[in-house]
């Protein structure tokens, strides 16, 4: 439970940490179109200082300045001047990484775009959940062949204790749950650890992580340990698959890696996307505002998150199924617990 509060306040630090860049910058104000020099200064600078994944990444960031700084005058349109902060900020392939302005928000999907989907909403509501599922907060679960298998959006929808509680009754005496999380782009990390901690009589570790706090490689802070606590009341000790693919991201990510540590957990379909890294944000001169990662976190073995989440079970969703609305990924797993 320490480490658990501990991890909870490294978050909270996080928040302060960004609340508080927010704030010094927004007094500065000025006119985007007579600034560009100085706005692109202050978040080449900011990325500099605080973006956890040049090494990782093998990126030159002096290089990458260099290159775009000679692309910004005095005077510049702001729509100019946003197409060269975020192609700047593009290559960082980060989908932790976003401008907004008034009129645009840059991002980067590469770590989903070039992998197969493996997910068909459609066959799910129409041919596994049907009618009659239940609804218990935000997770959606029917029971197929003595098998419970929960569909779960967004973790920014939040699950809560007692939702969780009702879902372990139901899986009780069944042959094991899947929990699909497929295509569920994160949210918030509590709704994870609950999750995960629904699964385990135990607590346990399931990786670390540390923050950016200076612009040298290794300006890093030490390694805090990430772990899941086991939930009060009903425990569910029988056997789970997690279903993910490419575009389950960021607090999905931490969540696959939470089960991958749980010795009654499998998970199967395809890698994660990753997004291992917790944003910190940022308000520049003009007043759009930006985020990048700026924490690193490791599995047990010392492997990044960022990069994704192997599963033990590599599936595809079959075009010949899908075009017989039939879930090859989800189907591969029934069998497993039938």
């Amino acid at each position: 439970m320490r480490q658990f509060i501990k991890y909870r306040l490294w978050f909270v630090f996080l928040f302060v940490l960004a609340g508080g860049t927010s704030c010094e910058k927004s007094i500065l104000g000025g006119d985007p179109e007579m600034e560009a020099p100085k706005v692109f200064e202050f978040l080449s600078d900011d990325i500099e200082n605080r973006y956890s994944y040049f090494e990782l990444k093998n990126i030159d960031w002096e290089e990458v300045k260099e290159r775009y700084r000679s692309l910004v005058y005095a005077g510049m349109d702001e729509m100019d001047l946003f197409d060269v902060l975020a192609d700047m900020l593009f290559e960082l392939e980060d989908g932790h990484v976003n401008l907004t302005s008034p009129f645009n928000r840059s991002r980067n999907w590469e770590w989903s775009q070039n992998y197969p989907r493996n997910y068909n909403q459609g066959i799910i509501n129409q041919q596994y959940l049907g009618k009659d599922f239940w609804i218990t907060g935000p997770l959606r679960h029917q029971i197929i062949d003595s098998v419970l298998y929960v569909n779960y959006r967004t973790f920014t929808e939040e699950v809560t204790n007692q939702a969780i509680d009702e879902l372990i009754k139901r899986a009780q005496g069944l042959k094991g749950v899947i929990i699909d999380v497929r295509s569920n782009g994160g949210g918030n990390l509590g709704n994870a650890l609950r999750i995960a901690g629904a699964f385990t009589p135990t607590s346990y570790k399931y990786g670390s992580v540390r923050i950016k706090n200076g612009s040298c490689a290794d300006c890093f802070s030490s390694w805090t340990d990430l772990r899941v606590e086991p939930k009060s009341g009903l425990i569910f000790s029988g056997d789970v698959i997690v279903l993910t693919n490419r575009e389950s991201y960021s607090s999905t990510t931490y969540f696959a890696q939470m089960m991958r540590e749980n010795p009654n957990a499998i998970l199967m379909g395809n890698s994660t996307g990753g997004g291992g890294g917790t944003p910190a944000f940022g308000e520049l001169p003009n007043g759009w505002t930006y985020r990048f990662s700026s924490t690193q976190a490791i599995n047990n073995e010392g492997e990044h998150l960022e990069l994704g989440v192997p599963v033990d079970v590599e599936v595809d969703l079959e075009k010949s199924d899908e075009n017989n609305d039939i879930d090859t990924i989800l189907e591969s797993a029934l069998d497993r617990l039938r």
